[in-house]
């Protein structure tokens, strides 16, 4: 058995894009080995900044030969279609063999073929993957038609310690590859995986990504002990030789809000924050070098100090020039702001929040009315101040340090920071009442506008984020226990645009997505899709609350013996009504003349339905829904019975149509419950 090494070697690659190139890789090239019918052992994908590696051990030296036997056609067939054969299969006549099968005498020819040499299919599948690879973005250069993440330098591709002349673009493979660019940059051969990670680590190079975060981790909390402080974040794929080192942050700067620092380290810098005992920022930071040097890397400590410095200078800035004017004052800046061509400026889009927010304080309990009002009233002007403009991804959280400063009531200022939560389903849902209210109006006006314009999600195209807002309004409601009627809300906020769009058109498609995405929401807790679809498709029913709480009760009630029968019975009386209504061209939907029941199984029946219904209904008004099924369940004796006994197409015809309306009944008594046509067997 043989051994594949393959090294892809060029200028540095983004690290957000180093693990999923490689995972890509060793996929492409193996998937090709698979269908080659060369089965190998094992494999390992190994990445680092300037090299993607592969290694295949336990593959063939050869394809296995095939054997494979193939039909022609009859032996007294015309003689085109004899020579046709043959020459297709590339045997002759006395090769053949006549055989006897039920439809006759037919030529049967055995067609052998030898196995590749492995080297020549793995040279076919390597260049294949190559052209292959998904990049998220890729480049030329010089004058070369290819492309690769970054200019490609050289290919190390050896099989059985031979090389295999893989070539990309101006690219051929042969055994040498380089170190750390720095520390060890000279050419070396290689004649294996085991030499060559040997002779790479010599050479100043981790091969292995979770090496170096370990090295990284480690090293960093070494830094951090020695000046009492903990590491928060790490990070890798920037380097091939991790040396971390921990630099100062000027004290003149410690005075800026802790997310303006951490962005300016973490995101912008790729720098460690860190932390000391008491949980508050530290003025230190951490970070990777990718050399060692003789100064223990002083330089690149007071480099790495400069540039942090220069970017903190514009942070401090931004805070104090901000701070000389108020969130009030900023506001007429918004009308210069376009939210969306058809929607308006920013500055009509805080009018239409601030009406939301007053809307909802009356359904969110405990909710000031006027500081959500003024919450929506500012909480967009940080968008105009300098910082927001240099930190984007700070909007909201710095409108609450700005509030602050203003002398706005704390509720305000939370609840501008909390506006834009949640973000995914994986963010903080605010629970405070004043920062619930902007929340859902920040998402139900993005909502209300982008549907009544009808710029929808579609398949897997989302561009407004519409998806995410939705789900935002159904955590916010179901984690609050929000009794809020959608409809009306989709209605209100929809009545804010213009009379010219498409106001009703949008809140029924609002409905429908809203319906949608709470089944994707409750499915990923275990929750059946076609309940939610059985209740949501009650008319009236947009109180997610009480949708919620009347689906976990159905679905106790369908997965119960007496549910299970039930659901049997009202969809064989929905299928004789259909039939029956659709022959007849009339609906049955009408009350039972109770002189007409002439069998006792059908009075028993028309009685039970007639009793659960006046004992069930006021228990679903009441929202216990657990006891209505109970008195629901009760049902499934009379409707067997009935089913077992009474001929419902009776040869009297007023009796056919009086039984014809005693399974409507049955069908009206379980649409009580929900829709149990949307309820899957």
């Amino acid at each position: 058995m043989a051994e594949l090494l393959l090294e892809l070697f060029s200028e540095e690659i983004p690290a957000r894009m180093q693990a999923r190139a490689a995972e890509d890789l060793s996929k492409l090239v193996t998937d090709g080995l698979k269908a080659a019918d060369l089965e190998f052992d094992k494999v390992e994908a190994l990445v680092t900044p300037r090299r993607l590696t592969l290694i295949v051990d336990g593959l063939p030296v050869k394809q296995p030969d095939l054997r494979e036997e193939r039909r022609g056609p009859r032996a007294d067939a015309p003689e085109k279609a004899i020579n046709g054969f043959l020459a297709g299969n590339g045997v002759t006549l006395d090769q053949c063999e006549k055989r006897e099968t039920p439809k006759g005498i037919f030529l049967f020819a055995i067609v052998e073929q030898k196995g590749r040499a492995a080297s020549e299919v793995i040279n076919d599948i390597i260049e294949d993957a190559m052209n292959k690879l998904p990049w998220p973005k890729s480049m030329r250069w010089a004058d070369q038609k290819i492309r690769w993440v970054r200019q490609l330098d050289r290919i190390l591709c050896l099989f059985d310690g031979k090389v295999i002349p893989v070539t990309y673009g101006p690219v051929t493979a042969g055994d040498t590859t380089r170190g750390h660019r720095f520390l060890a940059p000279a050419e070396f051969s290689v004649a294996n995986a085991a030499d060559y990670k040997e002779k790479l680590r010599a050479a100043k190079v981790m091969l292995d990504r979770e090496e170096r975060k370990q090295v990284i981790l480690e090293g960093a909390k070494k830094l951090a002990a020695s000046e009492g402080v903990a590491l928060l974040e790490e990070v890798c794929g920037l380097v091939e030789w991790p040396v971390p080192v921990m630099g100062k942050v000027d004290d003149q700067f410690m005075d800026i809000p802790r997310e303006v620092l951490e962005t300016s380290m973490r995101e912008h810098q790729k720098y460690f924050v860190v932390e000391d005992k008491a949980g508050k920022l530290a003025a230190r930071f951490i970070t990777v070098s990718n050399m060692v040097t003789a100064d223990k890397n002083a330089k690149i400590i007071a480099g790495n100090e400069r540039v942090l410095r220069a970017r903190l200078h514009d942070a401090k800035f931004f805070w104090d020039q901000d701070r000389k004017v108020t969130l009030q004052s900023r506001l007429p800046k918004l009308d210069n702001i376009v939210f969306h061509a058809k929607l308006g400026s920013l500055a009509e889009r805080v009018m239409r929040l601030r009406g939301l927010a007053r809307e909802l304080s009356a359904d969110i309990p405990n909710c000031d009315v006027k500081l959500a009002d003024r919450a929506a009233e500012i909480g967009k002007a940080d968008l105009v101040s300098q910082m927001v403009f240099e930190f984007t991804e700070l909007q909201g959280l710095m409108g609450k340090y700005y509030a602050e400063n203003d002398g706005e009531a704390p509720e305000v200022a939370n609840a501008i920071a909390e506006h834009y939560a949640p973000a995914g389903p994986s963010d903080m849902c605010p629970t405070a009442p004043v920062s619930v209210a902007l929340a859902l109006a920040e998402k139900l006006d993005t909502l209300a506008g982008f549907f009544a314009i009808d710029e929808k999600p579609t398949g897997s195209k989302d561009p407004f984020a519409l998806r995410r807002a939705a789900l935002g309004v159904i955590r916010l409601v179901l984690e609050n226990g929000l009794r809020l009627p959608l409809g009306r809300i989709f209605a209100f906020a929809v009545s804010q645009y213009p009379a010219d769009i498409r106001r009703d058109e949008a809140v029924q498609d609002l409905l429908a997505f809203f319906a949608d995405r709470l089944k994707v929401h409750l499915r990923e807790q275990g929750v059946r899709h076609d309940l939610v679809s059985a209740v949501f498709a009650l008319d009236g029913e947009d109180d997610l609350v009480r949708l919620l709480a009347r689906v976990e009760a159905l679905s106790d009630f369908v997965s119960g013996e007496s549910g299970v029968n039930l659901m049997a019975g009202y969809k064989r009386a929905s299928n004789i009504l259909r039939i029956e209504e659709k022959k007849d061209g009339t609906s049955y939907d009408a009350d039972v003349s109770a002189d007409l029941l002439s069998l006792e199984e059908e009075r028993k029946l028309y009685e039970a339905l007639i009793d659960v219904r006046h004992k069930a209904l006021p228990l679903l008004r009441d929202e216990d829904y657990a006891a209505a099924m109970t008195e629901f369940a009760r049902l499934r004796e009379p409707v067997d019975t009935f089913f077992e006994k009474v001929t419902v197409n009776s040869d009297n015809a007023d009796e056919r149509a009086n039984r014809l309306k005693l399974l409507a009944q049955i069908r009206t008594a379980l649409h009580d419950i929900a829709d149990f046509s949307k309820i899957e067997s």
